[in-house]
């Protein structure tokens, strides 16, 4: 299996190499990134796989990617150089600003994490799982053990929309009803991780938006712990982050893991941040899915996808991810 990806990358740096100009590169990029690339088919199918053949598979696809990555941005890089010192040369009187209209084009910084973030799981044989946003009240609270008279029911926090019964269709405040879904659906072992976007009644300011993004992770296996989850988000951690952070558990309540806790990072010894919530998946969350909690044991864990890309830039307001400046957002 190693041999054919070394032969793929050999063939995709040889195309990289050949492109002469950023949009022949743009277009390789798109060969080998895009949604109909060897290594997107080849990440789609891994649901078909075995758990252990699901891990291999997904650790080599992890690793290509990144190759691919580097070898496209060393390729634009001298591709831009060369453009620039060009145009500095033919317009060594020009004195307007350098920069417009040859630069290519990259995901933003939100889409960067959130890709990060599945290649990262992938490699550690997890699946991919995805859920409508405009969601029911069962998938949403219901299931998810939220009793009747739950605070965040309350339309204040909650986006509800004219369909059905009143109060029964909503924007999807949380991933966490893909969960069940993903347990309706498919059978035990489940190692699957659930990215979206998410809706809640806040007011925009410096950490809070309307319109934001998280991601999700599910386990369900047998003889599960929480040491298991504790590993995973240490591991998580150190893969994401760097070995320079560390994080812990503090206890907590979520209605859908008992028990509960908060997981926080920091750096180098630094101040702790809070990242997300985590636990064992609640005996009645599992009956709602489906499954019996004598036989299947889970942890959950999930955090916003946007706040993390705000840690790892270090940038100091959220609301900058959605201006659109091109000055801020070419950073990155």
């Amino acid at each position: 299996m190693n041999q054919d990806y070394d032969l793929h990358l050999e063939e995709a740096k040889g195309k990289i190499e050949e492109s002469s100009d950023l949009e022949a590169l743009k277009k390789v990029e798109v060969e080998l990134l895009g949604k109909q690339s060897l290594t997107a088919q080849a990440k789609g199918s891994l649901g078909e796989l075995e758990p252990e053949e699901r891990r291999e598979l997904g650790l080599v696809l992890n690793e290509t990617r990144t190759k691919l990555e580097e070898m496209l941005e060393a390729r634009k890089n001298k591709l831009d150089s060369e453009i620039r010192g060009e145009q500095l040369e033919n317009e060594r009187l020009d004195l307007t600003e350098f920069d417009q209209g040859h630069r290519l084009g990259h995901r933003h910084v939100v889409t960067q994490t959130w890709e990060r973030l599945e290649d990262l799981f992938i490699g550690m044989g997890y699946t991919v799982s995805e859920g409508p946003e405009i969601e029911d009240e069962w998938h949403n609270f219901g299931a998810l053990n939220f009793p009747l008279g739950h605070p965040a029911r309350d339309m204040y926090d909650t986006l509800y929309v004219e369909y059905g019964d009143p109060m029964s269709t909503l924007l999807r405040t949380h991933t966490s009803p893909v969960q069940i879904r993903v347990m309706e659906e498919e059978d035990p072992p489940i190692y699957s991780i659930m990215p979206g976007r998410v809706f809640r009644s806040d007011t925009a300011d410096s950490t809070h938006m309307p319109v934001f993004h998280q991601i999700e992770a599910l386990v369900v296996d047998k003889g599960i712990t929480f040491g298991d989850l504790a590993g995973t988000i240490e591991t998580f951690t150190s893969a994401y982050f760097g070995k320079d952070f560390e994080s812990r558990l503090r206890p907590s309540y979520f209605p859908f893991t008992e028990p509960s806790a908060e997981f926080d990072i920091r750096h180098s010894g630094g101040k702790w941040l809070e990242l997300g919530g985590c636990g064992m998946v609640h005996p009645e969350v599992l009956k709602a899915g489906g499954l019996d909690p004598e036989e299947w044991q889970g942890f959950a864990f999930g955090f916003g996808l946007d706040r993390l890309a705000l840690m790892r830039h270090e940038i100091d307001d959220l609301r900058e991810l959605f201006r659109n400046d091109y000055r801020f957002l070419a950073q990155f």
